[in-house]
């Protein structure tokens, strides 16, 4: 390779990084480790920008979850901005280990990396479904990567995988989510009555919720979800979002969904990447991949909003789906229930219990600014369109 070759490799480093950050300006989200951040461990030399490398990663979600194409987001801004020399082949759920054992596979260096969201490893460590599947404080996704950016979150994300769990991976939190909805169902939940004894799947710390609350709660992945539902296994189940929930075909085995929640106002997506792996990185591809998670989270949240909108009319004009807002008496019951359980969760876990304050410290002056300033847009929506 003559000088003049090396000198365009070099700019081409240079320029994806660069085009990155420009790009990441936009996007106000995504958290991983960036360049004000690098701790590379002690002897890891990395490469030459401009190298060719390609990892394989494992997605938490089948091929035929929308989930999995979002993923795609990431993998393609993280191409395009090396000129398609850094690339993440992403395999669907179960390809090489289950979608919860990811984690530990990373860690291992079975896989490079892996796509999922953080309450898959709920069983390692609750304080994990604080970054994303926690109790309603009043934020949303793009609050809680503010927290997370701005608010300590990310220094307490870091010493959770590194000191808590001991693995060594490196993460990047990214992929707002919008309000989950409060689950399918067979028939309306009008009272917390009706849930008692209800076989109902969930998540993370949601788990913790639906049985103060007086379900009977399973935890599985989400490929699981509509033959346990066709099978009886489970009543009930809550997922994700529309598009999602139709893909997977939740209106083929239940014609009621209850929308608005207090179980996740606001979870985000997670990539993990063995620390190995990434440590031996170039020093451009390791901040590609951080400014990758700004530039992707920007994206994730467009398409998104255009995607969902379509799926639920969908679902509601043409699948016979009804789409009831949850009961106010009902959120509430949530609200009380979430203080139960994040009060015996912090007494027995001391850092779930410094996570939870940094978090409250934060969104208490973030969350109470937005109170303050911002329409509700339901009074302009009935003006212009009526009633949704």
């Amino acid at each position: 390779m003559n000088s003049k070759q090396n000198g365009r490799r070099r700019l081409l480093g240079a320029a994806a990084v660069g085009g990155a950050a420009a790009i990441a300006t936009t996007a106000g989200c995504g958290l991983g480790s960036g360049p004000e951040q690098q701790t590379s461990a002690p002897g890891a030399t990395g490469g030459s920008a401009g190298q060719a490398v390609t990892l394989k990663f494992q997605a938490g979600f089948s091929q035929k979850d929308p989930f999995f194409d979002l993923s795609q987001v990431f993998m393609k801004a993280v191409s395009d901005l090396t000129g398609g020399q850094f690339k993440i082949e992403l395999l669907p759920a179960g390809a090489v280990v289950g979608a919860f054992d990811m984690a530990d596979a990373v860690h291992k260096g079975i896989l490079d990396g892996c796509m999922a969201v953080p309450a898959f490893w709920y069983g390692k460590d609750n304080a994990l479904s604080l970054f994303g599947t926690g109790p309603a404080l009043g934020q949303d996704a793009s609050t809680l990567l503010a927290w997370m950016a701005y608010g300590g979150g990310k220094a307490l994300y870091d010493e959770l995988y590194r000191d808590v769990l001991k693995l060594d991976v490196v993460g990047f939190l990214w992929g707002p989510m919008t309000t989950q909805p409060f689950g399918w169902f067979k028939r309306e939940i009008r009272t917390r009555e009706d849930l008692k004894g209800l076989k109902y799947r969930t998540v993370g710390l949601s788990i913790d919720l639906f049985t103060e609350m007086g379900a009977s709660v399973v935890a599985m992945p989400g490929g699981e979800i509509i033959p346990a539902l066709e099978r009886g296994v489970i009543d009930a189940a809550e997922y994700n979002n529309p598009e999602s929930d139709a893909a997977l075909g939740f209106p083929d085995v239940a014609k009621v969904c209850m929308v608005k929640s207090y179980h996740q106002p606001g979870e985000i997506l997670e990539l993990l990447v063995s620390k190995r792996v990434f440590d031996g990185l170039p020093e451009a591809y390791r901040n590609v991949l951080h400014y990758a998670a700004k530039a992707a989270c920007a994206e994730m949240t467009w398409r998104t909003l255009d995607r969902y909108s379509q799926a639920y009319e969908d679902m509601r004009d043409k699948r016979g789906v009804k789409f009831v807002e949850t009961p106010d008496d009902l959120l509430k019951a949530q609200l009380e229930a979430w203080d139960k359980v994040i009060a015996t969760k912090a007494k027995e876990n001391a850092f779930f219990a410094k996570v939870l304050e940094s978090q409250k410290t934060f969104l208490r002056r973030v969350v109470g600014y937005q109170v303050k300033f911002n329409n509700d847009p339901r009074l302009a929506y009935e003006h212009h369109y009526g009633k949704g």
